[in-house]
Protein backbone atom coordinates (compact mmCIF):
# COMPACT_ATOMS: atom_id res chain seq x y z
CA UNK A 1 0.00 0.00 0.00
CA UNK A 2 1.24 3.55 -1.00
CA UNK A 3 0.77 6.34 1.59
CA UNK A 4 -0.87 9.42 -0.27
CA UNK A 5 -0.62 12.29 2.59
CA UNK A 6 0.26 15.69 1.68
CA UNK A 7 1.24 17.51 -1.89
CA UNK A 8 2.34 15.01 -5.00
CA UNK A 9 1.05 12.04 -2.74
CA UNK A 10 -0.02 10.52 -5.83
CA UNK A 11 3.21 11.29 -7.88
CA UNK A 12 6.23 8.92 -8.03
CA UNK A 13 8.83 9.86 -5.70
CA UNK A 14 11.01 12.65 -6.14
CA UNK A 15 14.57 12.92 -7.26
CA UNK A 16 16.73 15.03 -4.77
CA UNK A 17 17.18 17.98 -7.66
CA UNK A 18 13.05 17.82 -7.34
CA UNK A 19 12.82 18.07 -3.74
CA UNK A 20 15.69 20.73 -4.06
CA UNK A 21 13.39 22.70 -6.77
CA UNK A 22 10.50 22.77 -4.03
CA UNK A 23 12.35 23.71 -1.26
CA UNK A 24 13.80 26.46 -2.96
CA UNK A 25 10.13 27.80 -3.93
CA UNK A 26 8.98 27.30 -0.52
CA UNK A 27 12.75 29.94 0.51
CA UNK A 28 11.19 32.12 -2.35
CA UNK A 29 7.89 32.46 -0.68
CA UNK A 30 9.56 33.48 2.84
CA UNK A 31 7.98 29.89 3.90
CA UNK A 32 10.41 28.42 6.63
CA UNK A 33 11.47 24.79 6.13
CA UNK A 34 10.82 22.08 8.88
CA UNK A 35 12.04 18.16 8.28
CA UNK A 36 9.60 16.17 10.22
CA UNK A 37 9.55 12.30 10.57
CA UNK A 38 7.44 9.84 11.89
CA UNK A 39 6.97 5.60 11.93
CA UNK A 40 3.17 5.93 11.99
CA UNK A 41 1.38 7.72 8.92
CA UNK A 42 -2.15 7.48 10.53
CA UNK A 43 -3.81 10.07 8.78
CA UNK A 44 -4.73 11.65 12.55
CA UNK A 45 -1.36 11.48 13.36
CA UNK A 46 -0.79 14.78 12.14
CA UNK A 47 1.73 15.82 14.74
CA UNK A 48 5.13 14.14 13.42
CA UNK A 49 8.44 14.30 15.31
CA UNK A 50 11.15 16.98 14.23
CA UNK A 51 14.26 16.43 12.74
CA UNK A 52 15.72 19.47 14.81
CA UNK A 53 13.97 22.62 14.98
CA UNK A 54 12.19 24.93 11.95
CA UNK A 55 14.42 26.13 10.06
CA UNK A 56 13.51 29.99 10.38
CA UNK A 57 16.65 31.92 9.05
CA UNK A 58 18.08 29.31 6.83
CA UNK A 59 17.29 30.75 3.23
CA UNK A 60 20.29 28.19 1.19
CA UNK A 61 18.31 24.64 0.07
CA UNK A 62 21.57 22.98 -0.42
CA UNK A 63 21.89 23.54 3.60
CA UNK A 64 18.08 22.39 4.05
CA UNK A 65 19.39 19.25 1.37
CA UNK A 66 21.99 17.96 4.21
CA UNK A 67 19.88 18.50 7.12
CA UNK A 68 17.42 15.96 4.69
CA UNK A 69 20.38 13.73 4.53
CA UNK A 70 21.25 13.41 7.87
CA UNK A 71 17.47 12.59 8.80
CA UNK A 72 17.42 10.10 6.36
CA UNK A 73 20.63 8.30 7.22
CA UNK A 74 19.30 8.78 11.07
CA UNK A 75 15.63 7.00 10.17
CA UNK A 76 16.17 5.03 7.26
CA UNK A 77 12.94 3.13 7.43
CA UNK A 78 10.62 6.09 8.59
CA UNK A 79 8.28 8.32 6.76
CA UNK A 80 10.09 11.68 6.14
CA UNK A 81 8.06 15.04 4.86
CA UNK A 82 9.02 18.41 4.75
CA UNK A 83 6.67 21.39 5.80
CA UNK A 84 6.79 24.91 4.41
CA UNK A 85 5.37 27.41 6.33
CA UNK A 86 3.45 30.55 5.41
CA UNK A 87 3.95 33.01 8.43
CA UNK A 88 2.45 35.64 6.62
CA UNK A 89 -0.78 35.77 8.43
CA UNK A 90 0.99 35.82 11.81
CA UNK A 91 0.40 31.94 12.73
CA UNK A 92 2.00 29.27 11.35
CA UNK A 93 0.35 27.76 8.44
CA UNK A 94 1.19 24.81 6.37
CA UNK A 95 1.63 25.92 2.89
CA UNK A 96 3.24 23.10 1.23
CA UNK A 97 3.92 19.67 2.79
CA UNK A 98 5.51 16.89 1.06
CA UNK A 99 6.64 13.18 1.56
CA UNK A 100 10.21 12.83 0.78
CA UNK A 101 11.29 9.13 2.15
CA UNK A 102 8.76 5.78 2.44
CA UNK A 103 9.86 3.15 4.42
CA UNK A 104 10.63 -0.03 2.36
CA UNK A 105 7.61 -2.15 3.20
CA UNK A 106 4.23 0.07 4.15
CA UNK A 107 2.09 -2.10 5.84
CA UNK A 108 -0.70 0.11 5.32
CA UNK A 109 -4.31 0.24 6.87
CA UNK A 110 -7.55 -1.72 7.62
CA UNK A 111 -11.10 0.06 7.57
CA UNK A 112 -13.37 -1.38 10.74
CA UNK A 113 -17.03 -0.71 9.84
CA UNK A 114 -19.60 -1.01 12.25
CA UNK A 115 -23.11 -0.80 11.93
CA UNK A 116 -24.86 1.24 14.88
CA UNK A 117 -28.46 1.99 15.19
CA UNK A 118 -30.63 3.72 12.69
CA UNK A 119 -28.86 2.72 9.75
CA UNK A 120 -25.63 4.77 10.74
CA UNK A 121 -22.13 3.01 9.52
CA UNK A 122 -18.92 4.05 11.77
CA UNK A 123 -15.56 3.57 10.48
CA UNK A 124 -12.56 3.60 12.14
CA UNK A 125 -8.99 3.23 10.37
CA UNK A 126 -6.20 1.24 12.13
CA UNK A 127 -2.80 0.82 10.96
CA UNK A 128 -1.19 -2.21 10.78
CA UNK A 129 1.89 -1.10 12.27
CA UNK A 130 -0.20 -1.13 15.24
CA UNK A 131 -1.10 -4.74 15.30
CA UNK A 132 2.05 -6.17 13.62
CA UNK A 133 4.89 -4.06 15.42
CA UNK A 134 8.17 -4.36 13.52
CA UNK A 135 10.67 -6.63 15.03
Amino acid sequence: MRITQGTFSYLPDFTDEQIQAQIQYCLNNNWPIAIEYTDDPHPRNVYWDMYGLPMFDIKDAVAIMQTLSECKATFPQHYIRISGYDRSLGRATTALQFLVQRPDDEPGFYLDRQEVSDRQVRYTIRSHSVTRPRG
